[in-house]
């Protein structure tokens, strides 16, 4: 289990089908104690921090590996293959939710279904694609990162949590500074420039989306056409605001995976 360690693997529950959570951007796996409970009473769940994220991130990131989605999706699949099981429940957060595509599309036979929470395919806008971003607003993004990484933090946590919740600003801006500066800035250039639009159509397992109402990094017009594009996709809008609905609307994607997740499949 040289890879499970490697990403920090945890394991733990009660269950016989595998589950496998998957933070995003800036957190680690911390992020799912909320409703780790619900996951552990119901399934064998695996938890791993994303390379370059968590406590031994620089130690697991590779800027030429790394540099892509998916890049990622090797990293999803290789420790599902150590872990030897397949027809998991697969629960991905922002950029875990087309890390978890890329592989479904790839490996197919791995999931049995995937569950993603604030996913977007692409964040600039395109057309008549509204991803809520212009190229200068990520510019700035980045101009801002690479000057003073830890004002950037100051700013940028308490926008994504999009809450007046000071523990999960607190929890939030403690992972993001647990990463390398350039590590951070690296993966949100991965992040805001890719296009993962073709790779979201080709996915041919059942996938249901989760997001909030009103979230800076995914407008819910990215949702709805996540919902029109992935063949036999749902969608569930939360009625809460910010980015990260597990960790300050754990309730609310509780009741969500209650009534679609289990009923589909039982």
């Amino acid at each position: 289990m040289e890879f499970f360690r490697k990403l920090s693997g945890r394991r733990s529950g009660l269950g016989r089908q595998v589950a496998v959570l998957a933070h995003g951007f800036g957190t680690d796996q911390s992020a799912w104690s909320s409703l780790r409970p619900w996951f552990d009473a119901r399934y064998d769940v695996i938890s791993f921090d994303l390379a370059g994220c968590g406590a031994r991130g620089a130690e697991t990131y590779d800027f030429d590996r790394h540099g892509t989605i998916f890049g990622y999706a090797d990293d999803l699949i290789d420790l599902i293959d150590e872990i030897d099981t397949q027809n998991i429940v697969y629960v991905g957060h922002s950029m875990s939710g087309m890390i978890g595509a890329a592989a479904a599309c790839a490996r197919p036979g791995l999931f049995d279904r995937l569950v993603m929470i604030g996913a977007s395919p692409r964040y600039l806008n395109d057309g008549d694609y509204f991803g809520g971003f212009e190229q200068s607003d990520l510019d700035q993004l980045f101009d801002s990162m690479a000057a003073n990484f830890q004002a950037w933090v100051a700013g940028f946590a308490p926008m994504v949590v999009g809450v007046p919740d000071n523990t999960t600003i607190t929890d939030f801006s403690r992972t993001l500074c647990q990463m390398q500066p350039d590590i951070a800035l690296n993966i949100s250039r991965t992040i805001f420039s890719s296009d993962m639009r073709q790779t979201a159509t080709r996915i041919r397992r059942p996938v249901h989306l989760i997001q909030t109402s009103a979230d800076m990094a995914v407008p819910t017009a990215v949702g709805t056409w996540l919902a029109n594009a992935i063949p036999g996709a749902t969608l569930d809008v939360i009625d809460a605001a910010g980015h990260l609905p597990h960790m300050t609307a754990a309730n609310e994607v509780q009741r969500i995976l209650d009534s679609n997740l289990l009923a589909k499949a039982a």
